[in-house]
């Protein structure tokens, strides 16, 4: 028989669950406004607590919902030892969000849904080790990975981003960094590399990938302005060939660049020529997801472009920041050929450059329209972000129409 004191208690207990979840429903119901542009919150952190949410990626489920992970990195996190994600899931359009599971053990890592069933891919933590994990319910639960025939793939210290795995010619596509080349800093110790399996192989034995030759820092490039690339994206280019366009840092200059390095058809090899494969590409100093429209034949970007009024102010500051600290506009860009980039749309722009930031944006096409989450630094009742980069937000967002922007043109 239960004592009136136990069922004091669990009625107390009840009711705190009972609470606990009506605001957690609440706060994942919550939209955030950025200067007229609404968007809804998946994630949140103050920055008092010092846990910092970065890396969000998105993917959409067979049945149509929607799923969203997010790392943690900041003094307070694990991102050096055993880094914590968290994925999340929409079951009305990016309406709402629902919490549905936490991994240790995965930091940078990209949500692909591949032959009906939902992968995750990245590092184990900042610079280590390549694993992948699958989850048949959706994002509830996933594999663990213990070994090289089930979710090991690389040991070491390797870097990336959630950027695309793509299908192309039977194989799967993504593009990676090596984190432990000859300069010990950030950008150059990075060498890039393209990783590919068989689209019927198992994804999960580290024998079913091909691992491309690395293409290492050179600082002879830009004519030594060259300080490393980074976060490389997997796309087909018009002559049907695999290849890799990154994030390129040159800290010289407002004008930003990319790399397009070519990958050879067996995937073992990646080439390129610093004499053409350096392009202007608006926001290429940061992250950026690149992906190919047959709709309308362009290739598109969501990209941390610098507007001309942001161009002359932070250029003129006391103490010059780089290009690549810029993150408080987010743009739509298009090109025809991969090479040549136009800016087309401001989705969201905010007033501080040091405060703001709308960065590392990763992205679908959803029939007409364009779905996207971002990792936020923006305003909040508690004093908001503490710069740019420390990110309070993780939010949601939809361009809808978007073709209808590609024959705009910002100047």
């Amino acid at each position: 028989m239960i004592s009136l004191t136990q069922l004091k208690k669990n009625f107390a207990f009840n009711l705190i669950a009972i609470m606990c979840l009506i605001l957690a429903q609440a706060a994942s119901a919550q939209t955030l406004n950025i200067n007229g542009a609404k968007g809804s919150i998946v994630a949140y952190s103050p920055a008092a607590e010092k846990v910092y949410l970065g890396s969000p990626s998105l993917a959409v489920l067979p049945n149509g919902d929607y799923v969203v992970s997010h790392d943690m990195f900041g003094p307070e996190s694990s991102e050096f030892v055993q880094a914590v994600s968290r994925i999340y899931r929409s079951a009305d359009k990016g309406n709402t969000w629902q919490r549905v599971s936490e991994i240790r053990g995965a930091f940078w890592s990209k949500l692909f849904v591949h032959r009906d069933t939902l992968y995750f891919l990245g590092t184990d933590r900042h610079h280590g080790t390549v694993l992948i994990r699958k989850s048949k319910d959706g994002g509830a639960t996933w594999t663990q990975p213990t070994g090289y025939e089930n979710g090991l793939l690389l040991a070491g210290e390797y870097h990336c981003a959630p950027t695309p795995i793509i299908e192309h010619n039977g194989r799967l596509w993504r593009a990676m960094e090596l984190a432990y080349g000859p300069v010990r800093v950030w950008g150059k110790r990075y060498g890039t590399f393209m990783m590919s399996a068989p689209v019927d192989a198992d994804l999960l034995k580290a024998s079913s990938w091909t691992v491309s030759d690395s293409l290492l820092f050179d600082s002879t490039y830009l004519n030594g302005n060259f300080h490393g690339w980074c976060e490389g994206n997997a796309v087909v280019d018009k002559n049907g060939n695999i290849a890799n366009i990154l994030r390129v840092d040159d800290r010289t200059t407002f004008d930003e660049k990319a790399a397009v390095v070519q990958v050879s058809a067996d995937g073992k090899h990646s080439t390129f020529d610093p004499k053409t494969g350096f392009i202007p590409f608006p926001g290429g100093s940061k992250k950026f997801v690149v992906h190919y429209d047959k709709k309308s034949g362009l290739y598109w970007t969501l990209s941390n472009y610098i507007t001309k009024h942001y161009y002359d102010e932070v250029s003129n500051y006391p103490k010059r920041i780089r290009s690549s600290r810029v993150r408080n506009t987010l743009a739509l860009c298009t090109s025809p050929d991969l090479y040549n980039w136009q800016v087309n749309e401001i989705i969201l722009q905010d007033t501080s450059v040091a405060k703001h930031g709308f960065q590392y944006v990763d992205w679908q096409f959803e029939g007409d329209d364009l779905i996207f989450v971002c990792r936020t630094a923006y305003n909040d009742e508690s004093g908001g972000a503490n710069n740019c980069h420390d990110s309070n937000f993780i939010t949601f967002h939809r361009i809808k129409n978007f073709r209808k922007l590609s024959d705009k043109r910002v100047q």
